[in-house]
């Protein structure tokens, strides 16, 4: 193909790159910016010059990284245990299941999601607080199964909506219960969605601070997002140390969200058509 005959690119092809490449810089900013500053003392940072490890020595003296890193791992972990064995077979019920109150039921489920975190914060710190779960992790895991559930739960019910009714229909002509329908047909065709609500909720989990702070009152449980507040609540902040930090602490969401990008969008637009 000759000079003459290629196509100049699109004015709004250039135009899409130019913003996507705009937007890209923004986005990846604030890591440049932690990435740079933790390899600063607090000297360095201030004047701007120069480059050390000693805030990541710092970071490593005065802050049990590894240890927390497992707690939230722990947390995130048990948390979505719970909210995935929930929603799936709620939302399995609520898709194929006809019973009377169904709708009702599933109407309140979705209303869930419109009342504020803040402002169920109180009397759920009572009610942990009365279970003596506070110094343990169940009482933030409880939260966050309590929290993630209902958009959970409102995912999986569309998801199970899209796949044919003949097909729970032919199943069950053939011998199988609800129950097998459930473990032998929808729920391994419910694995993209499944994926959407795990990564959704592990890094809504892993990022969260309100309710790790309110909710692990043991020291020893804490996770790396309580250990840096704590960290940035003295009268003076070391900057260098904190983007250590936060550094460690933004790496693994950052990890699954690339790792399973192509699946959560697959599963956010699943059964959306029906």
């Amino acid at each position: 193909m000759t000079r003459g005959n290629r196509r100049s690119p699109r004015p709004k092809r250039v135009l899409l790159f130019m913003v996507m490449a705009l937007g890209a810089v923004v986005m990846l900013y604030p890591f440049y910016f932690m990435l740079d500053s933790s390899l600063r003392t607090r000297e360095q940072f201030q004047s701007g010059e120069g480059h050390s490890l000693e805030s990541w020595k710092v970071l490593s003296e005065q802050l049990p990284v590894g240890q927390q890193l497992m707690n939230s791992m722990i947390v995130c972990i048990l948390s979505i245990a719970i909210i995935v064995a929930v929603s799936t077979t709620a939302g399995f019920a609520f898709a194929k299941l006809n019973y009377r109150g169904s709708t009702v039921v599933f109407l309140g489920i979705v209303a869930a999601l419109l009342i504020p975190m803040q402002s169920i914060i109180i009397p759920a710190y009572t009610n942990i607080a009365q279970l003596n779960l506070l110094t343990t992790y169940w009482g933030a895991v409880l939260v966050y199964a309590a929290l993630g559930t209902p958009f959970a739960t409102f995912l999986m019910t569309v998801y199970f909506r899209s796949l044919p009714d003949e097909l729970v229909e032919a199943a069950i002509v053939d011998g199988l219960h609800y129950r097998g329908v459930f473990f032998r047909i929808a729920l391994p065709l419910a694995v993209p969605a499944m994926v959407t609500v795990m990564v959704l909720q592990f890094i809504q989990i892993w990022c969260d601070l309100l309710i790790g702070l309110l909710f692990l009152q043991n020291p020893e449980q804490r996770t790396i997002t309580v250990g840096l507040g704590a960290l940035s609540a003295g009268r003076v902040t070391d900057i260098p140390v904190l983007m250590a930090g936060s550094l460690v602490s933004a790496i693994p969401a950052v990890i699954v969200y690339l790792i399973f990008q192509r699946q959560l969008v697959n599963g956010l637009t699943a059964g959306m058509g029906k």
